[in-house]
């Protein structure tokens, strides 16, 4: 979808309240993370997570704006069709050339920055307890360096996927206003082809093949994680709306109601699906599903009856909860944190059924296929392209660490000392006189 660049005052200020709130949405990522993991990893979670921010922050400073760009900057494009169609961003290094005065390019700029970081921190989940800190700031690097703004200036800076309206007359173009695919799905096939090259923990399957059950050490880090991500979503849901589909100030309510109708409706079909398969409630996946609810309404959060939010979480709710079952039982894939069934799945269905459910502007014809070139651009691009990346990383560094250390726990054989040291039992060999 292209707009024109141009806010009002309204839409300005509602945008940078909107940014402000929007990093609370990595704080409760990063607190899931370490709940769905062991105690004895659980300082590495964080530290990681910090990390992946900062990382993916400076580069996307330092080049990844440069080959996003925005709506209306040179880009770099291909004439097919007698159409232009812009394949990669061409703004300057280091944010060179903005105004940094609350223009709109540069509020996509800094939504850049939090929506590098929320990517970077999806696969930390899958690589929970096994992946190397140095290793993690590699891959963060080139996600924020080259995929993420790769795939962004596509899809919000007038590239070929948001071109597909004016230039084939499929709807208004690809629609991904909070990053559904941009953001979740893209750090959801990241996680995937993690899991994938790190292969699962220690412990995880037995010798007959089926999965261990290997709880998380924190319920509270898990759900607290759920309500930050809430709010941290609302904003960057508020925030792209404005900012890549000029959504007028009043459409902020409706923007924020979808949203909390999305998580919770989704909440609710985890709950509802493990009561009836398990007994009882399960607060993992009850807490999966909310994400995956965040998820699938992001990307046309604007444009979607409050029914249709309700229906969208339902369903990604329930789909978050039958797929870590079953990628664990069929595909022998180690996903503790659940970021592939949360931000793939999830985030791949949310781009269909606001596709079809949508209440678009002007006329809705081919706005579906439009989606579904979108999601088959993630699956058969990006997919593979992220996969090669990672691979080469693991082939000259090493991604996994050491058999010894992850028996240990990351928190001690990476940083030197656990999360929880007064949880320590010593026995009386250690105990001074």
């Amino acid at each position: 979808m292209i707009v024109s660049p141009v806010l009002t005052d309204s839409q300005t200020i509602l945008c940078v309240v909107s940014l402000l709130i929007a990093p609370l949405a990595c704080a409760g990522l990063a607190l899931i993370n370490a709940g769905l993991g062991r105690a004895r990893s659980a300082a590495h979670t964080m530290t990681a997570a910090i990390c992946v921010m900062a990382v993916a922050a400076c580069v996307y400073v330092i080049c990844g704006r440069s080959w996003q760009g925005f709506a209306g900057e040179a880009s770099h494009s291909v004439t097919i069709g007698g159409k232009p169609w812009g394949w990669l961003g061409a703004a300057p290094s280091f944010f060179s050339g903005l105004s940094f005065d609350g223009s709109p390019a540069f509020l996509a700029a800094w939504m850049g920055i939090v929506a590098a970081g929320l990517a970077g921190l999806i696969p930390l989940g899958t690589g929970s307890e096994r992946w190397r800190l140095s290793a993690i700031c590699v891959s963060t690097t080139v996600l924020a360096g080259w995929t993420f703004p790769l795939f962004a200036h596509w899809v919000w800076a007038g590239g070929w996927l948001a071109q597909l309206g004016s230039n084939y007359g499929l709807g208004i173009g690809y629609v991904d206003l909070g990053g559904s695919g941009t953001i979740h799905v893209l750090g959801g096939l990241t996680a995937l082809s993690l899991a994938w090259l790190l292969g699962p923990r220690k412990g995880k399957f037995g010798y007959d093949g089926m999965p261990m059950a290997i709880p998380g050490h924190n319920a509270v880090y898990i759900l607290f994680g759920c309500l930050l991500a809430l709010i941290g979503w609302t904003g960057s849901n508020a925030a792209g709306a404005i900012l890549f589909a000029a959504a007028p100030s009043g459409r902020v309510a409706l923007i924020a109601v979808n949203t909390f109708l999305g998580a919770t409706s989704a909440g609710l079909g985890a709950a509802a699906i493990t009561r009836v398969r398990f007994g009882k409630p399960d607060s993992s996946l009850t807490a999966n599903g909310w994400i995956g609810g965040l998820v699938a309404v992001s990307a046309t959060c604007a444009f979607l009856p409050p029914a249709a939010a309700i229906l969208i979480g339902l369903i990604a709710g329930a789909l978050v909860a039958f797929c870590v079952e079953q990628f664990e039982l069929h595909l022998d894939l180690d996903d503790p944190g659940g970021s592939i069934s949360v931000h793939a799945v999830a985030g791949i269905w949310g781009l269909l059924a606001g596709g079809a459910l949508g209440r678009f502007p002007g006329t809705a014809q081919g706005q579906f296929l439009a989606q579904v070139i979108g999601v088959a651009t993630l699956i058969g691009f990006v997919l593979p392209m992220t996969f090669a990346l990672n691979w080469l990383i693991n082939r000259f560094m090493g991604m996994r660490v050491a058999p010894d250390a992850e028996r240990q726990g990351m928190d001690l054989a990476e940083l030197g000392a656990g999360a929880y040291p007064e949880f320590v039992t010593h026995t009386d060999d250690f105990m001074q006189r």
